[in-house]
This record gives C-alpha cells, sequence and structure tokens, in this order.
C-alpha cells in the first residue's frame, strides 16, 4: 500500500505510519504505526496487549465535521453512547457541547457522571425502558423521551404522574423503509420490533396529547446501523416531515425531528469523499425534507465519530500451520472484538511494523483468538506482510462496538483502553484482573 506512509489504506489522519531511522534503539529500517504522536509499539510494550488504543484529535474532527455540515439547520448533536461509551470519551465530547442519545438507564447513569449538566441535551430511546429507568430519566430532566409503544407511553405517563413532572415526548416511528446494512441492524421495516407504524402514529399522539403529564415535542425515526448510502436517509425524513405536517394541521406543537444515527464508515474499501465531503452528502439528504417546517433537528451519530478513532491493538502467540493452511493465533479475541464473529464484519488488519524494503514477503493467514470457539476469527484468509511470533497486529475501525460489547468469555480478563492526544497517552480504562471477576460471585 503506497500510501501507508502517511496513513494505512487511506484511512483518516490519527493513525498514520512514520519511518524510522536507524540506530542505536531504533527500528531500522521500518515504518511504525503510531496514534498521533506515540508509537503503538510503545503502548504495547508499556500497558501490553490486547489494547484499545483511540485518538482524541480524531474524535474532535469529526464531530467537528457533522456540526459543520448542518450549519444551516438549527440542529443538535447527541451522540450515541451505545457505539463507545467510555466515560472519558463522554467527557471529552461533552466539552465540545455534543448532547447524547441513551438506550438504557446505565448509559444515562455514564452520562450523568460524565457531565451532570449534559441531562439537558440527553435523547432516550430504546423499545424496553422500565419504570426504573423512566423515573430515573425524568428526574435528571432529560431533553426528551422517544416513545417506542403505546404501553410504554402510559408507562412514562405514570411515572411523570407520580413524579409530578411532566415528560417531553416524541414518538419514534416506523417508516418501513429498507436500508442496505446487515439484518441485525437493520430497524426501519414493519418486521422489526422498533417504533409504531407510522400509519397509526397521529392516532397515538391524538392520546399523548390527551395525557396531563405529557407533553408532545417531536417525532423520531432510525432505520438502522452502518448504512453508506444516504437515498434512505432522505427516503425516512421525507416520510416523517409529511407526518409532523398532519400532526401540526392537529394542533400538535412539534419542535424537534430526532433523525437517528446510522450513518455507516468504510470499513474495507476507503470513501471515495474526505469525512467532511460525505457528512455533507448526508446533511443535504436530511436538511431537503425538512425545508419550511422550523424544527430542531437532532442527530445520534455513534459510529462514524468513534468507529476510525480506534483500533484493537493484539500480539501474535503462535504461527501454525494445518495441511497448507496458515493461521496466526493473536492474543485478542471474539471477548474482545465480537463483530467479525456475530455479523462477519469486515476490520482491516496491518502489521504495526513493516519493512521498506519493496520485496516484503507476504502471506495469506486466518488471523484468529484462543477463545474454545471456530467462530474466534478476525479475518479469513487474509493477506497480510509475513509476520513472526511476538509481533504486533492493529485491528482497524475498531472504535465502536469494541469495548461496549467485549465480555468475559473464557475468564477472560477484558483490555485497557488508552486514549492519545497529540504526545500524551491517558489509561481511561485499566486492564482487568482475574480477581476482578471472581470479585462478584459468591
Amino acid at each position: 500500500m503506497t500510501s501507508r506512509s502517511q496513513n494505512p489504506a487511506g484511512r483518516p489522519p490519527g493513525f498514520v505510519y512514520r519511518e524510522t531511522k536507524r540506530g542505536i534503539l531504533r527500528w531500522g529500517g521500518q515504518s511504525i504505526l503510531h496514534c498521533e504522536d506515540v508509537s503503538l509499539p510503545k503502548l504495547a510494550a508499556k500497558y501490553g496487549t490486547p489494547l484499545y488504543v483511540y485518538s482524541a484529535a480524531m474524535i474532535r474532527e469529526r464531530y467537528d465535521a457533522f456540526d459543520a455540515a448542518f450549519r444551516d439547520v438549527p440542529h443538535a448533536i447527541c451522540y450515541s453512547v451505545k457505539a463507545n461509551s467510555n466515560l472519558s470519551i463522554l467527557r471529552l465530547l461533552a466539552r465540545k457541547g455534543c448532547g447524547f442519545d441513551v438506550v438504557s438507564g446505565g448509559e444515562l447513569e455514564r452520562v450523568l457522571t460524565a457531565d451532570r449538566k449534559a441531562a439537558k441535551k440527553v435523547v432516550f430511546s430504546g423499545v424496553g425502558k422500565t419504570r426504573e429507568e423512566l423515573s430515573s430519566a425524568l428526574k435528571a430532566g432529560i431533553m426528551l423521551f422517544n416513545v417506542e409503544s403505546e404501553s410504554e407511553l402510559w408507562a412514562l405517563a405514570e411515572c411523570a404522574g407520580r413524579l409530578r413532572s411532566t415528560a417531553p415526548v416524541a414518538l419514534r416511528v416506523n417508516p418501513d423503509v429498507a436500508a442496505k446494512t446487515h439484518p441485525y441492524i437493520s430497524t426501519g421495516l414493519h418486521k422489526h420490533k422498533f417504533g409504531v407504524p407510522i400509519s397509526e402514529a397521529r392516532a397515538l399522539y391524538a392520546k399523548a396529547s390527551g395525557a396531563r403529564y405529557l407533553k408532545v415535542r417531536g417525532a423520531s425515526v432510525h432505520i438502522g446501523s452502518q448504512i453508506t448510502d444516504v437515498a434512505p436517509f432522505g427516503e425516512a425524513m421525507a416520510r416523517v416531515a409529511d407526518l409532523v405536517r398532519e400532526l401540526r394541521a392537529d394542533g400538535h406543537n412539534i419542535d424537534y425531528i430526532d433523525a437517528g444515527g446510522g450513518l455507516g464508515i468504510a470499513y474495507e474499501k476507503p470513501n471515495p469523499l474526505e469525512f467532511s465531503g460525505y457528512v455533507a452528502t448526508y446533511a443535504r439528504a436530511l436538511a431537503a425534507p425538512l425545508r419550511g417546517l422550523d424544527v430542531q433537528l437532532l442527530l445520534e451519530p455513534g459510529r462514524s465519530i468513534v468507529g476510525p478513532a480506534g483500533v484493537l491493538l493484539t500480539s501474535v502467540i503462535y504461527r501454525k500451520e494445518n495441511d497448507g493452511k496458515r493461521f496466526l493465533v493473536v492474543d485478542a479475541a471474539m471477548n474482545d472484538l465480537i463483530r467479525p464473529a456475530l455479523y462477519g464484519a469486515y476490520h482491516e488488519i496491518v502489521s504495526v511494523t513493516y519493512g521498506t524494503d519493496a520485496a516484503t514477503k507476504s502471506e495469506v493467514s486466518d488471523i484468529v483468538g484462543p477463545v474454545c470457539e471456530t467462530g474466534d476469527f478476525f479475518a479469513r484468509d487474509r493477506e497480510l506482510p509475513a509476520v513472526s511470533e511476538g509481533d504486533l497486529l492493529a485491528i482497524l475501525d475498531a472504535g465502536a462496538y469494541g469495548m461496549v460489547l467485549a465480555s468475559n468469555y473464557n475468564t477472560r480478563p477484558r483490555a485497557a483502553e488508552v486514549l492519545i492526544t497529540g504526545k500524551s497517552a491517558k489509561v481511561i480504562r485499566r486492564r482487568e484482573k482475574l480477581q476482578d471477576l471472581l470479585r462478584a460471585e459468591l
């Protein structure tokens, strides 16, 4: 890859290769992958592997790109906490003025721990909110509840009445718009569990408006995740815009339209557009149907902000060959990053160091972990420069749906997380120890 001297596979800056000088304590004749100004081998030597590494600069840059793309539209960015919920990343975004989209009481507590003032910028989504969670959100004074069923609506009214509080409500409508993505993360069709059918929304809004402790404030939609074609977003927004016009004709005050999230990233083939141009295209698709509506647009990006800002750093434990089939057994596993096992998801994997010699040998191998499951793999039949036992690999685009989906399967302690800012490296989650796993058991 000729672009490697600058960044792997044309990915945005944040993770860059830099050539080293020959000499004592140098990786002579090699290029070394860095996160901002910190080399990944140094991080591995200090903190061990597997290790999640995040670029603070890239997170900030991608947030700013969203904010700039929607500058002509009244908007609020409500980062989707489920993508990566580390407190330090939430604080980083809160300092930028970001709001948050939560889908559980636990995520709400994380936001309040990161910045209690951020509650006024929180939207609460999810199909199974409990009364305890609804009450906690009412006490916190969040901006908006995205209600997903009539039963939930009355549960919220009950909780608000008990607290003598008014709940700001939007109904999440299901527009029956198909999105080209994995079926597990598609949410906008009538067969999915999310939202209420858009054809039934007006009747439910009428019921909500008659409830003493509910206040209708908006309409919400979310059609899925990892969607790279902006056309379905525009189609869904057009249907919601038509609904809003009908609701206003019915006498409802609609201040917000929550467009959800779901904008995808380029896991495999680099996006031909710079990220700012890509988000601008997305912004135009959403904004066009809203002309003349005078609403505040709520956006819930998650993956598109933090995904490319993180890598999972892992060490090669063994090289193995079975009848000509090569394997690289690494110390990360499906419990650290489950996306390949769960979705068959592609992540680019690169050597952390590689020789400057253009004739560097390459090999085709499966990159697998040590968990006792055949599904414990990160790549199959992947061509990589030849690596040795003890070498480091970086699994790219692991900043979203990586650590948040990690588990302790096979009694494996979860990885540490490190946030890089320029030349500074900060541990934002320490590596678990076996004692941590056993402490809660009687």
